[in-house]
């Protein structure tokens, strides 16, 4: 509890320093606190040079950047948050401290100078550093150390955007993956931690003022679930799109990495001459637009401009996140839909804002199928209880339709291009690549479905396993039932207990003998008894058992 209060004061003092670089950087370059609030007026800087000064600050930033990436950092590249999860999953939590600097001043030049990313990738690896560094200090076990990068990635975020339960949220649902008391409880004191630092130095408010949100009619949640759908199809492509572009600026540069910022800065730069709303977060441009500022035609350009710009950022090597840049895409998808269902159903339809809100929302879902995230934040920014359901029905229909059309989301897909598999062996372990057939045990008796729970009980006392494998009376594989889930039967009163095994039998998740080992240990270690069925792929009857020491016996074969 107290390593995780010192890790979250330590991300929001870095969300401070990060916030107050970003500031100073974009005046620097740009003449203004923020561009993208007076998009096309010159530089008060280097007035002669009218709104053409974007072709050369985005050189002057990579001048800047790219030497200091790639000599310090070269992990502090790119959006962040998949290095991160990297971490957790296969490196103990494992991070460099120097990431928390060179990140800083990376992410920050980045955004200064006009690249079209966001903040939260570079906060979340800024606040999970710090909380490595600290795991390390104190010497903290391999759970403690994760848990410590989940409270800074927490903290980052809570103190950022002003928003403590999506801090938490995201640390457990993206960078842990998992949710439990324990992680619950610290990330909440990190985040909380934080979150007072922030609004000590920001002030108690939201980071973007949004219109206010209304449901007018029943018909507008089809109408909302319909915006759910379209929104994890273009989630889905701003993932393409950002890997093609980056696949491109990588089959097209052939000089030193150091100097490709600079030189892809011109191409950047011209995109920002042609449309200088992309300079930087972008926040004031999203603010208008969710207020009904601009037409439709525009709105598509903004779109079209957002991926774009934040491709090409990522891709010549900038440094920055891409939730910001997915909330922006998402107000841009959710104001064209508004107004073109406001004229098909003018009636009905309700305010344009309304559907704004919720496509930044179901975007991000789309992208980086973080549901939870997403509705948190979402209801933090607005503070207002009636964006609940609609925002609940896009988020839940975006992420289920992400599944349906790809298996990666924006975060995972940057990780498998590299060939890592986070529910895969960490290259270069002793065990996880096997495949499950070839370490498994033979198959227990199984128990009939018929059996009485007194008698089953002595076979599972005798068999030395956790949990049996149960038929039903035509010999069909029904599930499992563990030691545990018999001895609590047992327990209740006669008339209440269940007075068959099949009564109490469950179907875990599917361990199949073509499976990788590391694979089926997650699903290993979720399971109630000592071990898990394991099945014939092909008919999905049980042939095996594997188990926690069928696994460890895996190390002699890999030796």
């Amino acid at each position: 509890m107290a390593l995780a209060v010192v890790v979250g004061a330590g991300a929001g003092a870095g969300s401070l320093v990060f916030r107050w670089c970003i500031t100073a950087f974009t005046h620097l370059f740009s003449g203004h606190a923020d561009y993208a609030a007076a998009p096309g007026t010159g530089n008060p800087h280097v007035p002669w040079l009218g709104p053409h000064f974007v072709l050369i600050v985005p050189v002057i930033g990579g001048l800047l950047y790219g030497p200091l990436v790639n000599r310090f950092a070269k992990e502090a590249r790119g959006h962040g948050v998949p290095e991160v999860m990297l971490a957790v999953a296969q490196r103990g939590g494992r991070i460099s401290p120097k990431v928390a600097v060179v990140k800083t001043l990376a992410s920050a030049l980045t955004m200064g100078s006009g690249g079209s990313v966001g903040r939260e990738g570079p906060i979340v690896q800024i606040g999970s550093a710090l909380g490595s560094a600290l795991g390390r200090v104190t010497k903290a076990t391999e759970h403690r150390m994760t848990l410590l990068v989940a409270c800074g990635a927490a903290g980052g975020i809570a103190a950022t955007f002003n928003a403590p339960l999506a801090g938490v949220f995201f640390a457990m649902e993206l960078i842990l993956g998992t949710f439990s008391a324990e992680a619950f409880g610290a990330t909440v004191l990190a985040s909380v931690t934080a979150s007072v630092i922030g609004r000590a130095a920001f002030g108690d408010v939201a980071f973007l003022t949004l219109p206010a949100f209304h449901v007018d009619h029943l018909a507008q949640y089809g109408l909302f679930a319909v915006l759910g759908v379209v929104a994890a199809a273009v989630g889905v492509g701003f993932t393409r799109v950002l890997y093609l572009i980056e696949d491109a600026c990588d089959w097209a540069w052939r000089g030193p990495e150091w100097l490709r910022p600079a030189v892809g800065g011109l191409a950047l730069g011209l995109v920002l001459l042609a449309l200088p709303e992309m300079y930087g977060v972008g926040y004031p441009v999203l603010e208008a637009a969710t207020a009904g500022g601009y037409a439709v035609g525009f709105l598509l350009l903004l779109l079209v401009g957002k991926m774009l710009a934040t491709s090409l950022t990522i891709g010549i090597g900038g440094s920055g996140g891409v939730f910001a840049p997915s909330l922006f895409i998402g107000a841009m998808l959710g104001a064209v839909y508004g107004t073109g269902v406001h004229h098909l159903l003018p009636g009905t339809a309700g305010s344009v804002g309304a559907y704004a809100l919720v496509g930044m929302g179901a975007v991000f879902a789309g992208a980086a199928r973080a549901p939870i995230t997403a509705v948190v934040i979402l209801f933090e920014l607005t503070g207002e209880y009636s964006i609940i359901l609609p925002l609940m029905l896009a988020i839940v229909l975006a992420t289920a339709t992400s599944r349906l059309l790809t298996r990666d989301t924006i975060y995972t897909l940057k990780l498998r291009r590299r060939g890592i598999d986070l529910e895969g062996p960490a290259p270069g372990a002793r065990i996880g690549a096997q495949q499950v057939g070839s370490v498994m045990d033979p198959l227990p008796s199984s128990l009939s479905a018929s059996t009485e729970l007194a008698d089953a009980a002595d076979l599972l006392g005798l068999s030395g396993y956790g949990a049996l494998p149960v038929v039903d009376d035509s010999g069909h594989y029904v599930g499992v039932v563990t030691a545990q889930a018999i001895a609590e039967a047992l327990t209740e009163q006669p008339d209440a207990a269940p007075a068959e095994v099949g009564q109490l039998a469950e179907m875990p998740a599917p361990v199949t003998t073509d499976q990788p080992l590391a694979q089926a240990l997650h699903t290993l270690l979720s399971a109630a008894g000592t071990g898990v069925p394991v099945l014939d792929p092909a008919h999905g009857s049980p042939v095996g058992w594997l188990s926690h020491q069928s696994a460890l016996r895996a190390v002699h074969t890999a030796a």
